[in-house]
């Protein structure tokens, strides 16, 4: 394509100022110029369009799209710029095909090692020592010297290595199938994502994929922009470009100064519109993508090129990846970036536990080994007396390799490869079924942390309330009216007035739709305050569409638009006299703050004063919060004609206003919240209100949810008074003060962005409780996104919240609902004892085999449980009791215990309990059998059997009572608290059936039938119903069990906690620094590159391996991101909270502008966030600070000295 574009170039004669030149199919401009275009930003931007286009119209024009109609929606037009310029759409990296997933199978260490065994085993037997020499090497072979016997020495090579391209096969299988998944969540998320066009005159909203060039786009607040374009006309819009350039503050765009907008950045302010000059490839991103070879194969032939020729470009590419380049690979490729967010709970106490049990395992194999190589060389040179002859070496190394096959079972079986499977397959299948329950989850680790949750700070609007507001009370001259007033009431002008008002200051793309169905409720798009008071109008009898057509978008003077710090929203339009007009609506307590008049019945000015205000707040205001209304004010003010005010002095504007109405706008209580609100106090988690509201409003809906009770005692804190009781003198957090506070904090109103990261921050680094807390958090709004990425599970709101809040959030809420909340603990629940149920069938499997490979080895000179025997168990006990207890549905019951906190250990008391317990049972049972087993059955015994004798009967019977017993034990295993019934629900889960059944049907196939390579010789009915008995005894076992009350036992270890808190692990430590420079961040690259170069050797590999995605996180959560609307880190959100002022009642407006004089400059970067704590600067890179751990150390102070409101 730009080949074709570089192409055209050369014979298209330069454009000339305003000449209109055909190029490629009819359009005025070639892709190379519009991508030589789109690198050029503020002034140079400009010029360039002045000189080729006249201006952006005359861009439009060369484009064939209308500034306001936008294109017709013809699909041969669309189809026809898709194919010259390209579709909005960044081809993703190849997935990893199903034989390098088989490759990298195999590089597992203890699978390396059994194949090696197994080769040589294999070439030793079909190699004949010359003469008849037996005699001379001892009873070597003495027993059965039968000559098909002999030949039968290649089989227990053969079989080894079958059962490890078995095992090789099913972990690739896992693997791709879970890369699979991991592709389909991403395409699903892509596909969510929409924009809003103008087609026909006609706001559309299209799939991100679906934008051409020459699209009209609508840019508002919150959007990630999917494409490269030029504004056409903009209201006070200012963009985060840091995910392009890396600068942190706010660019200010206008059609005038700078009117490039690039893909990948966010609106954090403002509106506007755009005309798309880039997509997909050529835009800015995909340029960088491209690059980065995200595009395709050719970039792959010259990325394998640039890696001979410079390490050092590809190292320096490096940062740009980790904001969220690529696809699976790039998880790999994480390793190399700064660490920075923690392991997930679960997976850190894993990995742990993994590598513990691997080293145990690792020295009892090694053990085993010695001891049978002593014990032979001794028998057979000390105490027989023999020579080591020459022809006899072959026979000898045919022993100490079986010697080594059995030692290297014995580590196969004791390293627990199944439990990096079952955590994947449990938290795959949790998110699978996490979709149907209304939560799209972003990040697989989050599901299970959910589980763990014990706090869930949580918006008011739309997660509570159902966010379809309406004006239900109102202040008009002089009057309260509880209901909407009757048109015939108002004096016309204040009515015109209003609706004016109403109808200019708020969003033109807010609007309120006629119903889709007959009897529906209208349909509200847009803002929901807006649409309250479009509503409001409407019920006035009046129109808004009149209004706004007389008075269209681009003829708004000026536009101070909504955000955070404001807390109001004003425009000023141009009168027919030449003077000004300015509404402005917003927050009642602040915009009253600046009228100085109101209008009086007769629709005539009066003065107001502070007396009167303070009179306004406590009989109009206070009762309408009361009843949970949020209160608006709408005002105005005329400017004359003489002389045009300064716009950019905000504060001068926008005082001195005439208020014309306060109305009261109810958000009913969504039905289904105060029962789920109910369920989540039952199961242990605190749920605290977090808005912007007014206290009173906020209070109100707090008792309606159930958030706050009568009786109770707690603390409902405005955001104003929350920062006077955290801050020290200096106007410093203190976590000490934090902590005096949040334990009883349930509503916190009037809070910024800041405040609710403060909250957040306070409390997951509070180490006062007995746990730690987990923290759950849900936004929606841009502002949010800071508290997102701070919470251990951030919800972004599906319907209603912006981009960005979804790209900082872990899970998205498809349908902005609390419930669906309630569901996620459940699920993640249901993870943890997933993996837990699990663990404890999986470590019984290895206690025993582990120990009855390693005492029959040391008595018998043989393991009684053969090196094939033991990959099969191996196999199903890992990878299939993975799958069946992994995928146990989640019951109700979950909810009604507390959580489990971050220090809880995996394996508790109960488990331990019920570990031991039945591996006593099962050790009993096996050695029983080993020794006395030949007595009891009448067979001969199989003890002391010579090299390639054939199966015993014996040693099959116990090889097939060890798998009866595994079989019952993972019914047993269903319950890890001590339940008795443990066949409660077996029925609902019909995997657990299928693989329990299977498994059972494959035994007896390999008893009866599998001869020599299974070690197995057919069993008698009467043997195989003993071998049942036994292992049904399983069951009456774990009842024996469960009456011991656990509490007896003292002796019993838990395993499995978290990382301690003294094990502060490096990654904890680089969470610290704020930003690493970039000299520091190669050298830290290079280090962990040399570490994955050792760690290659070490043995534990595969089960390391599965949780390292974890472990060398990225500077993002692993995520693979191919497509241009996610590619960027999360913005750096810089909220400028000037300290910690956002002016109250009580404040005038000297205080405010003294206030901002005050603010401190920003910390430069390479702070820790002591700096960030005070107040004004906070990047998004902000994680643990160094606070939390100077805190720490003090002692907690007690609560006492609460006090408490209501």
């Amino acid at each position: 394509m730009g080949d074709m574009a570089n192409s055209s170039i050369e014979f298209h004669p330069k454009p000339q100022q305003h000449q209109e030149v055909p190029h490629v199919g009819g359009f005025g401009c070639t892709l190379a110029e519009l991508r030589s275009l789109m690198e050029l930003r503020g002034a140079e931007a400009l010029q360039k369009i002045q000189e080729a286009y006249g201006d952006v119209s005359g861009l439009c024009r060369r484009l064939k799209t209308s500034p306001t109609e936008g294109l017709s929606d013809n699909t041969n037009d669309l189809e026809k710029r898709r194919q010259i310029y390209g579709q909005n759409f960044i081809p993703p990296k190849q997935p990893k095909t199903f034989l390098q997933l088989v490759w990298e199978a195999l590089q597992d260490v203890t699978l390396i090692i059994l194949e090696v065994a197994a080769i040589v085993s294999l070439g030793l037997s079909f190699y004949a020592p010359p003469g008849e020499e037996s005699e001379a090497c001892g009873n070597v072979s003495g027993g059965a010297e039968d000559e098909g016997e002999a030949e039968a020495g290649w089989i227990e090579g053969a079989a080894i290595l079958l059962s490890v391209i078995c095992v090789v096969l099913v972990t690739a299988f896992n693997d791709w199938s879970k890369e699979k998944q991991f592709r389909g969540l991403q395409s699903r998320i892509e596909q969510e994502q929409k924009f809003t066009v103008i087609r026909n005159g006609q706001l559309l909203q299209v799939p991100v994929a679906a934008l051409v060039v020459g699209d009209i786009a609508q840019v508002k607040y919150g959007d990630l922009l999917p494409a490269d374009g030029v504004l056409i006309q903009g209201n006070d819009l200012k963009i985060d470009e840091s995910s392009l350039t890396g600068e942190s503050d706010h660019v200010r765009k206008s059609a005038d100064k700078d009117p490039m907008l690039l893909s990948g950045t966010h609106v954090m302010e403002g509106s506007g519109r755009m005309v798309v000059t880039a997509v997909g490839v050529n835009s800015q991103t995909g340029i960088i993508f491209t690059l980065l070879g995200a595009g395709g194969e050719e970039e792959e032939k010259k990325d394998k090129k640039a890696k001979k020729q410079d390490g050092a470009v590809a190292m320096e590419m490096q940062p740009l990846k980790s904001a969220e380049g690529g696809e699976m690979e790039e998880r790999e490729k994480k390793k190399a970036n700064v660490p920075k967010k923690e392991k997930s709970v679960l997976q850190g106490k894993l990995t742990k536990l993994a590598v513990q049990i691997g080293k145990a395992g690792l020295v009892m194999s090694a053990i085993t080994v010695i001891i049978l190589v002593l014990y032979f060389v001794i028998e057979t040179f000390v105490v027989d007396g023999r020579v080591w002859l020459a022809e006899c070496t072959p026979v000898y190394v045919q022993y100490f390799v079986k010697f080594f096959i059995i030692g290297v079972t014995v580590l196969v079986v004791a390293v627990p490869e199944g439990l990096p499977l079952a955590v994947t397959i449990s938290l795959a299948y949790s998110v699978k079924k996490m979709m149907k329950d209304n939560n799209l989850v972003r990040h697989l680790d989050a599901c299970e942390t959910m589980g763990n949750a014990t706090a869930i700070c949580s918006d008011k609007t739309g997660t509570l309330t159902t966010n379809r507001m309406t004006v239900v009370q109102s202040y008009l001259g002089d009057t309260h009216y509880k209901e909407i007033p009757a048109p015939s009431a108002l004096t016309p002008k204040i009515l015109d007035l209003l609706v004016h008002a109403i109808s200019i200051n708020s969003a033109y793309t807010t609007k309120i739709l006629p119903p889709e169905k007959e009897g529906a409720l209208p349909r509200q798009v847009g803002n929901k305050t807006e649409c309250a008071l479009l509503g409001f109008v409407l019920d006035l009898k009046r129109d808004f569409q009149p209004v706004r057509e007389q008075i269209p978008e681009d003829q708004l003077y000026k536009v101070y638009t909504f955000n955070s710090v404001r807390k109001s929203m004003s425009t000023v339009i141009r009168m027919p006299d030449g003077g000004f007009r300015l509404f402005s609506k917003g927050a009642s307590e602040i915009l009253l703050k600046k009228c100085t008049n109101i209008l009086n019945s007769n629709g005539e000015l009066r003065g107001f004063r502070p007396r009167d205000r303070d009179d306004m707040v406590k009989k109009i205001i206070e009762p309408m919060a009361c009843d949970g209304l949020r209160t608006i004010c709408i005002a105005y003010r005329d400017f004359s004609a003489i002389q045009e005010p300064d716009w950019d002095n905000e504060n001068e504007v926008v005082g001195d206003l005439t208020c014309i109405a306060v109305v009261g706008i109810e958000d009913p209580v969504r039905p289904e919240v105060p029962e789920a609100i109910r369920k989540c106090q039952r199961a242990g988690i605190t749920v605290r209100m977090v808005t912007g509201d007014n206290i009173n409003t906020a209070r109100a809906i707090a008792a309606k949810c159930g958030i706050i009770q009568p009786g109770e005692d707690f603390l409902c804190l405005e955001g104003k008074e929350f920062n006077r009781r955290i801050r020290n003198e200096k106007g410093e957090i203190e976590q000490e003060r934090l902590d005096k506070v949040w334990p009883k904090l349930r509503v916190l109103a009037r809070s910024s962005p800041t405040d609710k990261h403060t909250l957040v921050k306070g409390i997951i680094d509070s180490t006062t409780g007995e746990q730690r807390q987990v923290v759950a958090v849900t936004g929606d709004g841009t502002n949010d996104g800071p508290a997102l990425k701070k919470a251990d599970v951030g919800f972004a709101m599906g319907i209603a919240g912006t981009d960005v809040a979804k790209e900082a959030s872990d899970i998205i809420l498809t349908d902005d609902n609390f419930t669906s909340i309630v569901k996620a603990v459940m699920w993640g629940r249901n993870v943890y004892d997933s993996i837990s149920k699990f663990l404890q069938f999986q470590l019984t499997v290895n206690v025993v085999a582990v120990i009855v490979a390693f005492t029959g080895a040391c008595i018998t000179q043989d393991s009684p449980l053969k090196a094939v025997q033991m990959l099969w168990v191996n196999l199903i006990m890992d990878t299939f009791a993975s799958l069946a207890l992994a995928t146990e549905p989640p019951t109700e019951s979950l909810l009604l215990r507390k959580p489990y906190g971050r220090d809880k250990p995996l394996i508790s008391r109960t488990m331990m309990k019920n570990i031991l317990g039945h591996a006593v049972y099962q050790l009993t049972i096996i050695f029983t059998l080993l020794f006395v087993g030949e007595l009891f059955f009448d067979i001969d015994s199989g003890r002391n059997a010579p090299l390639h004798s054939p199966p015993s009967e014996h040693y099959t019977i116990i090889f097939n009572t060890f798998v009866m017993m595994q079989l019952f034990n993972e019914i047993n295993a269903r319950k890890i608290h001590g339940e008795r019934n443990v066949f409660d629900g077996i029925f609902s889960n019909p995997i657990f059936c299928t693989i329990v059944l299977g498994t059972f049907g494959i035994q007896i196939v390999i008893v009866q039938f599998g001869g020599k390579p299974f070690s197995c010789s057919p069993l008698s009915t009467e043997q195989w119903l003993w071998c049942l008995f036994v292992g049904v005894g399983e069951l009456v076992w774990g009842q024996v069990i469960a009456t011991i009350p656990t509490s007896q036992l003292k002796c019993l270890k838990e395993a499995g906690h978290g990382p301690g808190k003294d094990e502060m692990t490096d990654e904890e430590l680089a969470e610290g620094e704020e930003e690493i420079d970039h000299a520091e961040r190669e050298l830290r690259r290079g280090q962990i590159l040399w570490f994955r170069g050792l760690n290659r050797i070490q043995t534990q590999i595969r089960v390391v391996k599965a949780f390292r995605s974890s472990l060398y996180e990225g500077l993002e959560k692993p995520e693979s991101k191919s497509c241009i609307h996610n590619f960027m880190a999360t913005p750096e959100f810089l909220i400028n909270d000037y300290t910690h002022n956002i002016p109250l009642i009580d404040d005038t407006d000297v205080d405010e502008n003294e206030e901002r004089l005050r603010a401190p400059p920003p910390p430069p970067p390479n702070q820790n966030n002591n700096a960030i704590d005070s107040g004004i600067y906070l990047t998004t890179h902000a994680t643990k600070s160094a606070t939390s751990s100077a805190f720490s150390s003090r002692p907690g102070s007690p609560l006492h000295s609460m006090e408490t409101s209501l």
